[in-house]
This record gives C-alpha cells, sequence and structure tokens, in this order.
C-alpha cells in the first residue's frame, strides 16, 4: 500500500493533496513570515510521524517545534481534523539539546515542565573524531596552507589515524605539542581548542554514536535556538556533524539491504527550517556541502530532505534545483520570485507568479510536483498537534 502524506486539500477540484512517501523526496516549503511556512513544515512532520517507518529529524533553529509533544488545542480542530481521518493528539518528541540542557535552558524548572509534558529531553555532544580535519580548520577559519592550518591538520590526521574516532580535544592538543613548530603557532591553536571546549558542544569522557541518541518512534527535534549563530558558525557545525555521520550510515546501511543483510538503520526524514543560514547562496558554511551532497546523492541511500525558508533566492541553486517537490507560499521579494520562477518545468505556464501573489490567508500554497507534473492551489490541513510559531 501506497504511503502518502496529505499536506491539505485542492481548492478546483477539491481533492485531497498528497505527497508520496514512498520513496527519497527533495522538497522545497517557503513563504513569507506569517503565511504558513513552518505550519505546513509542522504538517508533513505529523504525516511522516504517523506512518512511524521512517527516522525524522528537524533542525529547528528557532524553538518552536517542541509543542508537537500537545495536542492541538483550536476549538474547531476535531471537527476540520474528521476530514482527513484524525484526530487532534501529542506527538512523541525526542528533544536534542547541544550542550547540557540544564545550562542551555537556564533553569531545571523548565526541564521539568517539558518533561511533565511528554518530551524527552537528552543533551547533545559532538565526537570531535566526527570531524575531518578539513572541518576543523573551517571551524577556526583557518587555511591549511599556513602555519596554524597546517599544524592543526597534522593534528587531526594523527590522532585520527593512531586513535580511529576514539580521540577528544586533549588528544588533538597532545599532538599539537608533540608536532614539530614555533612555540607561538602552537599556543594559538591551543587557545583555540580550550575556547572549543568551552562551547561545551564536544564529548569529554567517551566516543558515542550520534545515532543513539535518534529516537525511531519520536519526533526528532535539533533545538538549535539554545546556540547563537556567532561568529564560529557553531549551530551549522551541528548540521554538518550530525549530516555527515547520518550520511554514512545510511549508506552502509543501503549496501546490507541489497546484500539481504539485517540493518536496524532507518531511512531518514531531514527538515531544515531557516535553510538558507545552513546553505547560503554564494558564500561557504560548515554545514553547506554536506547538505548539498544530501540534496544530489542521497536518493540512493534514502534520505530524504525538506528545506524551508522566508528567502527561497537565499538559499544555494545546487539544492533548490534538486527539489522535485515545491510548497510555495506567499512571497514578495522581486528575487524569491524570480528563484522560484527558475524552477519552473515545461508543464508550468506564465501564470504561476501571477497564481502566488493571489495568495491571501495563511495556510494558502501552490504545491508544484514536477513527476506528477502539476501546480495546485492548495489549502494546508489543520495540524494535529500544537504549532508553536506565533509570535510573544
Amino acid at each position: 500500500m501506497e504511503k502518502s502524506a496529505i499536506i491539505g486539500k485542492s481548492i478546483e477540484p477539491v481533492e485531497k493533496t498528497t505527497i508520496s512517501c514512498d520513496k527519497s523526496q527533495r522538497i522545497l516549503v517557503c513563504g513569507k513570515t506569517g503565511t504558513g511556512k513552518s505550519y505546513t513544515l509542522g504538517v508533513l512532520i505529523e504525516e511522516l510521524s504517523n506512518f512511524g517507518e521512517d527516522i525524522v529529524l528537524a533542525v529547528d533553529p528557532q524553538g518552536i517545534f517542541w509543542t508537537m509533544a500537545e495536542p492541538n488545542q483550536i476549538t474547531e480542530a476535531t471537527d476540520k481534523l474528521q476530514e482527513y481521518n484524525l484526530l487532534p493528539k501529542g506527538f512523541r518528541v525526542n528533544l536534542l539539546v547541544p550542550g547540557d540542557p540544564l545550562e542551555r535552558y537556564g533553569s531545571s524548572d523548565i526541564i521539568s515542565e517539558l518533561a511533565r509534558r511528554g518530551l524527552f529531553v537528552q543533551g547533545l555532544r559532538l565526537n570531535p573524531s566526527d570531524l575531518s580535519p578539513e572541518m576543523w580548520c573551517d571551524l577556526f577559519n583557518l587555511d591549511i596552507n599556513e602555519l596554524q592550518g597546517i599544524m592543526l591538520f597534522k593534528a587531526v590526521r594523527l590522532c585520527k589515524k593512531k586513535l580511529k574516532n576514539n580521540f577528544l580535544i586533549p588528544d588533538i592538543a597532545d599532538q599539537i605539542i608533540k608536532l614539530d613548530g614555533l612555540d607561538k603557532t602552537k599556543e594559538a591553536l591551543l587557545r583555540k581548542l580550550e575556547m572549543a571546549e568551552d562551547w561545551q558542544i564536544f564529548e569529554e569522557h567517551q566516543y558515542r554514536e550520534i545515532w543513539e541518541i535518534l529516537q525511531p518512534n519520536a519526533i526528532n527535534i535539533l533545538d538549535l535556538s539554545v546556540i547563537a549563530q556567532g561568529r564560529y558558525g557553531l549551530r551549522n557545525l551541528v548540521v554538518a556533524v550530525l549530516a555527515n555521520f547520518i550520511f554514512e550510515k545510511r549508506t552502509i546501511a543501503r549496501r546490507r539491504e541489497e546484500l539481504g543483510l539485517a540493518t536496524d538503520m532507518r531511512k531518514v526524514w531531514l527538515f531544515i527550517d531557516e535553510a538558507h543560514n545552513f546553505c547560503p547562496s554564494g558564500k561557504s558554511t560548515l554545514s553547506k556541502e554536506i547538505i548539498i551532497r544530501w540534496a544530489k546523492e542521497g536518493r540512493q541511500p534514502g534520505l530524504s530532505l525538506v528545506v524551508a525558508s522566508q528567502q527561497p533566492s537565499a538559499i544555494d541553486s545546487e539544492v533548490l534545483t534538486q527539489c522535485g517537490i515545491r510548497i510555495i507560499h506567499r512571497i514578495t521579494s522581486k528575487e524569491d520570485y524570480k528563484a522560484v520562477n527558475a524552477l519552473s518545468q515545461d508543464f508550468l505556464d506564465d501564470s504561476l507568479v501571477s497564481r502566488i501573489k493571489n495568495l491571501t490567508g495563511p495556510g494558502q500554497t501552490i504545491m508544484i510536483d514536477d513527476e506528477k507534473e502539476t501546480a495546485v492551489q492548495v489549502l494546508v490541513r489543520l495540524r494535529q498537534s500544537n504549532h508553536g510559531g506565533g509570535s510573544a
């Protein structure tokens, strides 16, 4: 039986609008603030969670998706959802917090209240060994052809060669001390590593498989709102390490599946809200390369990607052009119209821009499906869970 996620109903003719979940997808969701972009993301996440077959990981820069643990409180929600044979409900949420959740949220009361509401909160620490030598240099904006970059690259490479996955930041520091080079260069690098320890996002004791923290029977939400974007791009670093790790593990799992061997690594759907910050057009970030790789090469290992932004023109074109499904809420920027229009296929006529301009209320969208060769106006269905995207 085909797995189809119900997004809502088309306006004319009035019928349910679906997205196939039987295969890997690349989906763009865009629209200016207040038009329902994040709400639509939540609907698609709910649909996948109801199937309960794939791992769902949502990158949440605004800290709004944790409310999916609570049922929709809107009075008319029950009646409107029954049109889709659904009811209001809260979902199991695995809330991943980079670092120590207590320190990030600033109060034990917050942790207790989240737990009372049914959320499982756990700290996420990155393994220093999961960063390549190049990533360590990029983290500190070091050129691998200059003194500090050369020394850090060598130190991390030696750690990987000698210790495999079993090394931490102090092990990198030890290798730096042992290398030939200027004391001044070593001191500068050691200060950078001390600073990295102070960020409290790196594992300090032993290697931990990132796969262990992802729960297949829950919505995994990576709360990046607790980290400032900052000079070193720590949000991008967290996304890069997670995405690289998952890509590698799913590639191995896919090979096992093809050979008829057992694997417990399910397919993965990666949702990235505010995607223009992680894979921007015209500049580099720590996460950009792996997101482009997911978009281009992730289908075969069973990796789906959903990117959302109020500025589609600010997302790198190598990701945009891979999106065979576009869910477009109202946009107003000329650059955004240009970016969306550039994705038009032969089956689309010249009325696309005017149709987008005619979208008025929240939840109204034009959904373009390249495989079906359709572009229909859709009213997104009501959420089963509580939407946390409103303004204070």
